[in-house]
C-alpha cells in the first residue's frame, strides 16, 4: 500500500506530465459527455416546464462531484487517476505512458474503488 507522502514524493518527468494532462482531460470529457446525455434524456422524459429544475439540481450536484474528484495537482493526481481507472472513466492504455511505479498506485487506489462500489 502507498502513502500520501509517497505519493508526493513522485517525481513527473515532461513526458509524464504531457501523457497525464491528455488522460485527465480524455476522462473529464468522458465524464461530461455522459452528463450531458443524461440531461439530453431528463429533457425528453418529461414535456414539464418544471423538469428544468431537476435538471438544474442534477447539474449542481455533479458540478461539485466533478470539482472534488478533478484534481491536476501532481501530490494527488495518482490517487485520482486511480478513482477515475476504478470508476472506468479511464482505461489502463490511457495511462500507459507513466512510470510502473506510478501505474502500480493508480492500480493498487482503483482497486480500492472498485471493491468499496461492488
Amino acid at each position: 500500500m502507498h502513502t500520501t507522502a509517497q505519493s508526493r514524493a513522485l517525481k513527473w518527468t515532461a513526458a509524464e506530465k504531457k501523457a497525464a494532462r491528455a488522460a485527465f482531460n480524455l476522462a473529464f470529457a468522458r465524464e461530461m459527455a455522459m452528463v450531458r446525455s443524461k440531461v439530453e434524456a431528463l429533457l425528453k422524459e418529461s414535456p414539464e416546464p418544471a423538469q428544468v429544475w431537476q435538471i438544474l439540481d442534477y447539474l449542481s450536484e455533479k458540478q461539485r462531484e466533478l470539482d472534488r474528484k478533478y484534481d491536476f495537482r501532481y501530490s494527488v493526481l495518482t490517487s485520482v487517476f486511480g478513482r477515475l481507472l476504478g470508476e472506468s472513466w479511464l482505461s489502463e492504455a490511457d495511462l500507459g505512458a507513466l512510470s510502473r511505479e506510478k501505474l502500480d498506485i493508480i492500480e493498487c487506489v482503483a482497486s480500492l474503488f472498485r471493491d468499496s462500489n461492488a
